[in-house]
């Protein structure tokens, strides 16, 4: 298939904000594929993600940085590396640098039509696919110039717009703003079924290139009968919160499972039937490498052929076995003298979840249904056991539980409800699940989880770093960031002084196509890093977008005197506090006002 039909719809898709129009836009290109070669769909839904395949594949990364795009450009375009920089200087866009410069290339009189010219109609997008997949695979001595060599030339063969694409995607900046539930619709709609059915398929196996596979070459019936595999992730349910423990057990039918909320890594492991253990995060990311020891307790400890739980990995103090907080489990991140960090830094397991067991679907059964089976294939020990909880019907049992859990070091507790209707919701947040923590004691009742959009620079003290950053929730309806607030405090010098290197990959020259947003920084940031906020209470805002209009015209929500608590690396920005939860948090704290 001719690269220049994925250009042309990127082209589409970056100049038009309708959600309606992306997705037929998307809708035209997956035709044209199924046409053309419906085996190559999965390739296509991946490269229009900005990926070559899902991250939780673990393969490498295509691994050249800026300085390497820009001698690859030089080198397909026949100029100097200066020359290059000086226009990136101008531009703020490798891939418009790269047009140009490719385009100058093209138009240079030569008698006959130009090699680029010749070549740029015969460009496939397997030919791109494949030189971008042998790029990412080079490793070694003299890899990098390789590498480099082998973009450039690509980028010779390819047409001023392919090239600016290429470069784009390379850099990992398409900045397209298509989200996962974009590219749902547009499988549904020429499926002709409804939404729910590709995006359950998906949920269950996080892997939309491959959903979309089975979805043209098998047909709608075999995505109805996709189950859990192991070695796929699937996406985790989620929880809403709540401070207000009268409302939760409410919420959860007047009975519920409150079990401990850890502080620290939600984990979905897979054993597959070849005893091969495999550790998703939270956020889909592959993170075995990093825990060898919960590699260890789970071969020895789960009774199972082939099995998908999930649990909480803590960190824990060697000497007196009481928990430590979430930053020092991160020291077990490192990608080098992983063994080091596991004597330094020894990791727990608390399990609270099966997801799949020996080969049958546990997701449509109750919760303690789905905990049975989890008890019967568990061999408990003290490294590798269930969470502590416990079944509650009164206010007192709740919060005697609660202020155990806080004794013991945990956040909290999450009250799951556990009635014949307590299925696992893959993918979904709802009220099933209720986190309540420690933190809704304080200030604005609850943090919240916010994505970063943009940056201001610092005055004074904070000269020549960043002072401040631009927040957004998470708006499901839109698939957008609505800002909702400006934080400038709670960081540490340290933190300050990590923001600029934090931030530089991050940096984009104009507001995403997902941010929805009336302040314009000083900077626009691509919405990827989560952090967690707490502030005072919130507000309407005259200039902020979060739950615009929901409460009064031409108004959203906003956090008043917001405080910046942690990052969170674990979590996605499609993971943040969603636009939806703050205003609820809003009406909740109107009727506490009120009472």
């Amino acid at each position: 298939m001719k690269f220049k039909y994925i250009v042309e719809t990127f082209e589409k898709i970056e100049v038009t904000s309708s959600r309606i129009q992306i997705v037929a836009t998307l809708s035209a290109l997956f035709k044209k594929v199924i046409e053309e070669n419906k085996e190559i769909i999965d390739k296509v839904v991946y490269f229009v993600q900005g990926r070559l395949w899902p991250d939780w594949y673990g393969y490498p990364e295509i691994g050249i940085g800026e300085k390497g795009i820009i001698k690859a450009i030089a080198l397909a375009a026949n100029v100097r590396e200066r020359e290059v920089e000086e226009l990136l200087k101008s531009l703020g866009d490798l891939g418009l640098v790269a047009e140009r410069l490719i385009a100058k290339k093209s138009s240079r009189p030569s008698g006959l039509l130009s090699f680029t010219q010749t070549q740029s109609k015969d460009l496939t997008f397997e030919e791109v696919y494949e030189t971008l997949k042998r790029i990412a695979f080079l490793q070694g001595e003299g890899s990098r110039d390789l590498k480099i060599k082998k973009l450039a030339g690509l980028l010779k063969r390819a047409s001023p717009k392919e090239a600016k694409y290429i470069v784009r995607f390379v850099e990992g900046k398409l900045r397209l703003g298509v989200g996962d539930a974009s590219i749902i619709e547009a499988i549904a709609s020429i499926l002709g079924v409804p939404k729910e059915i590709v995006e359950r398929a998906y949920n269950l196996r996080a892997d939309l290139g491959n959903i979309a596979k089975i979805a043209f070459t098998q047909g709608p019936e075999a995505l109805k009968a996709i189950r859990p595999q192991p070695g796929i992730p699937v996406r985790p349910m989620l929880a809403e919160r709540l401070h207000d423990p009268v409302e939760i057990l409410k919420k959860v039918g007047g009975k519920g499972l409150a079990e401990y909320k850890y502080d620290g890594e939600r984990a979905q492991i897979h054993l597959t039937k070849e005893g091969k253990v495999i550790i998703y995060s939270r956020r889909l990311e592959n993170i075995t490498h990093s825990y060898p020891d919960v590699v260890k307790y789970a071969k020895e400890n789960l009774k199972a052929e082939e099995a998908i739980v999930e649990g909480e990995i803590v960190a824990v103090d060697p000497n007196t076995g009481e928990l430590r907080p979430f930053q020092e489990l991160m020291h077990r991140r490192r990608k080098h003298d992983v063994h080091i960090a596991m004597k330094e830094y020894p990791v727990h397991v608390r399990l609270f979840d099966a997801i799949l067991v020996n080969g049958e679907d546990l997701t449509n059964k109750p919760l303690l249904e789905r905990r049975e089976r989890l008890i019967s294939i568990l061999n408990q020990t003290d490294e590798f056991r269930l969470a502590t909880g416990e079944i509650v019907d009164t206010v007192e049992e709740l919060e005697r539980l609660f202020h155990q859990a806080i004794a013991d070091g945990c956040e909290g507790l999450v009250v799951k409800a556990i009635h014949k209707g307590s299925i696992y919701q893959a993918g979904a947040r709802g009220w099933l699940w209720i986190k309540y923590k420690r933190d809704y004691k304080s200030e604005m009742i609850e943090p919240v989880d916010l994505v970063v959009v943009g940056a201001f620079y610092g005055r004074g003290r904070r000269g020549g770093t960043f002072g401040a950053l631009l927040m957004a929730g998470y708006d499901e309806d839109k698939d957008a960031f609505m800002t909702v607030c400006k934080v400038g405090s709670g960081f540490t010098d340290e933190d300050l002084a990590e923001l600029p290197d934090l931030l530089k990959e991050y940096i984009i020259p104009n507001k995403h196509p997902r941010v929805v947003s009336e302040i314009k920084p000083d900077v626009w940031i691509q919405p990827a890093l989560v952090a967690e906020i707490i502030g005072a209470e919130i507000t309407l805002s005259p200039i902020h977008t979060c739950a615009i209009d929901k409460v009064e015209k031409g108004t959203g929500l906003a956090i008043r005197f917001p405080r910046f608590i942690k990052w969170r690396p674990d979590k996605g920005p499609q993971d943040a506090t969603t636009c939806k939860e703050l205003l609820e948090m809003y009406k909740r704290q109107l009727r506490r006002t009120v009472e």
